[in-house]
C-alpha cells in the first residue's frame, strides 16, 4: 500500500465507456481515488452513493472522484446509470492497478480466506503526492470523511 507523501503511481485504464482515462491527465487537480470490491453490492452501492451525493462539494473543492474495480466495462456501465453517479468508474479487470496500490490481497468472509479488491481510497493532491490514505473504509461515512480532509 502506498502511503502519505508517495507519489502517485500513473496508469491508464477503460472507464464505463471503454475510453481510456489516464490518472496524469487530473495532475493539478485533487484526486480521490478509490478501490472497492463489487459493483451493486450493499456496501459498494453505499459508498458510490455517498460519493454521489456530495460530488458537488467535492468538485467545489478541486478535486475529482474516480472509483476503480475489476467489474468489466458493461458492468460499470449499469451501475453508473442505475444509481447516477457523476464521476468515472475504471475497470481493472486484471487487477494490476489494484495490486500496485495494495488494494488486492487476501480477505476473508464468513470464515473462508480468498483473494479480492480491499476498500481503500487515497487522495491525491495537485502535486501527484498521496495526501491522505484511508486503508479501512466505512461505507456510510466515507464522504463525510473525504470532505474533512480535502
Amino acid at each position: 500500500m502506498l502511503k502519505v507523501g508517495d507519489i502517485a503511481i500513473d496508469f491508464t485504464l477503460p472507464n464505463e465507456k471503454g475510453e481510456n482515462i489516464t490518472l496524469s491527465k487530473f495532475k493539478g487537480k485533487k484526486i480521490v481515488l478509490y478501490f472497492y470490491p463489487k459493483d451493486n453490492t450493499p456496501g459498494c452501492t453505499k459508498e458510490a452513493c455517498a460519493f454521489r451525493d456530495i460530488y458537488q462539494e467535492i468538485l467545489d473543492k478541486g478535486a475529482v472522484v474516480i472509483g476503480i474495480s475489476p467489474d468489466s466495462i458493461i458492468s460499470h456501465q449499469k451501475f453508473k446509470e442505475k444509481h447516477n453517479l457523476p464521476f468515472y468508474l475504471l475497470s481493472d479487470e486484471d487487477h494490476k492497478i489494484c495490486e500496485l496500490y495494495g488494494a488486492w490481497g487476501e480477505k476473508k468472509m464468513y470464515g473462508k480466506t480468498y483473494m479480492g479488491v480491499k476498500r481503500i481510497t487515497y487522495v491525491i493532491d495537485e502535486n501527484f503526492k498521496i495526501m491522505a490514505v484511508f486503508p479501512k473504509v466505512s461505507p456510510a461515512k466515507h464522504g463525510d470523511e473525504i470532505l474533512e480532509i480535502l
